[in-house]
């Protein structure tokens, strides 16, 4: 994706008083420098490290044909058999037409299987399947590798603090 020329990004007043020398292009800070960094805001950072973990996360399942959402959906339906389509949106931050994309390709390679609900008919709950689990297993393996990448560097309490301080952010900051 290329840049806009710096002339259309410039204010009428500017572009009059612009020369040649004006033309040098902004040098965009790395992660971890200026805004980037330790003078950025938490907010924003959050979301750089999380966009760097999931691009992370992307390439390390590649291989395996497994996306990021993929894996956090197989997680949660395993650790929570059952859910329904609707929960497993709410908990892997996807929108329900993502994770119904989602769970058609994982049911369709037999990753996962639907039972219905046994109450509420229309309800349809979602199981891992043997091949699922085999195929979660193997993308935890690497995702392991990331998390002891991720925590790199910290010893036990900080890493503790750490998970506490954004299960926190979490907890306080959801909608009512």
């Amino acid at each position: 994706m290329s840049r806009k020329p710096t002339d259309i990004t410039r204010s009428k007043t500017a572009r009059k008083a612009a020369t040649p020398a004006d033309d040098v292009a902004v040098r965009v800070p790395a992660p971890g420098e200026g805004k980037r960094g330790e003078q950025g805001y938490l907010g924003y950072l959050l979301r750089q490290a999380h966009a760097a973990v999931r691009l992370k996360m992307e390439r390390t399942l590649a291989d395996l044909g497994v996306t990021s959402p993929q894996f956090a959906v197989l997680t949660m339906l395993n650790a929570y058999p059952g859910l329904s389509g609707a929960d497993v949106a709410r908990l892997t931050f996807l929108t329900p037409q993502t994770v119904g994309v989602i769970i058609r390709n994982l049911e369709r390679d037999g990753a996962i299987v639907m039972t219905p609900h046994p109450v509420h008919g229309r309800i349809q709950q979602w199981t891992v399947t043997p091949r699922g689990a085999t195929l979660l297993k193997a993308c935890r393996e690497r995702v392991i590798a990331l998390e002891k990448r991720l925590a790199r560097g910290l010893d036990g309490r900080a890493e503790t603090a750490i998970r506490r301080w954004l299960a926190g952010i979490a907890a306080d900051l959801q909608e009512d």
